[in-house]
């Protein structure tokens, strides 16, 4: 790991002894039990295990998403980087990976958010959108200066929105309204409503640049 992330990745990972137990738990079991893909978390939940601190480097620190199964590029870099670790490789610019519209939204979203924003508001946001560019994305305005990007949150959304990827580009460029969106069917929230509010404070300051 420490060629991955640096010397100080390591406060981010578990031990080997969660593998060891795992793959212990597995080879106990009936000789033609195989041919599964196996976590060795998800093993040791089914084991009956409920303290996974034990694992750790350093019990109570945010762990890196793992590698192989749910983390893109540039929030393995994001979070390594976050907690003091290196990156030794960097995730892909967003102009050699198409984002298109919805890309250029969050693009202005990162450019108005900052401390303040993040102290005033104190939520993550989810968007699950539809039609010619779907795809998952979220904003987190919960802690540092905020941050935003494509994939589901680290932690729970607060607020999950779901719509049409056309129509959340107009309503963060001012063109659709979040109360009519909301009236019309357009806009489907699940979650705290006050928050979902505030975050129509953001369109606000987004749609007058």
């Amino acid at each position: 790991m420490d060629m991955l992330g640096g010397e100080d990745i390591g406060k981010q990972c578990r031990t080997s002894d969660i593998m060891a137990d795992a793959a212990y738990a597995v080879l106990s079991r009936q000789k033609d039990y195989t041919g599964h893909f196996l976590v060795d978390e998800d093993v040791l939940k089914e084991q009956g295990v409920v303290d996974f601190d034990q694992y750790a480097v350093q019990p109570g620190h945010p762990l890196l998403p793992d590698f192989f199964l749910d983390a893109a590029p540039e929030r393995l870099v994001e979070q390594m980087e976050q907690h003091g670790a290196t990156a030794a490789f960097k995730a892909p610019s967003s102009s050699s990976s198409p984002g298109g519209p919805i890309e250029a939204t969050f693009n202005v979203i990162r450019g108005v958010i900052n401390e303040d924003v993040v102290k005033l508001t104190q939520a993550i946001y989810q968007f699950d959108l539809s039609g010619p560019n779907e795809g998952v994305w979220f904003l987190d305005l919960k802690s540092g200066a905020g941050r935003a990007g494509q994939g589901a949150p680290p932690v729970k959304a607060d607020v999950v929105m779901t719509m049409d990827s056309g129509d959340f580009s107009k309503m963060f460029a001012g063109k659709l309204k979040p109360t009519l969106a909301f009236m019309s069917g357009k806009l489907r929230i699940k979650g705290d409503m006050a928050l979902a509010l505030k975050l129509e404070k953001l369109m606000g300051r987004m749609s007058k640049l």
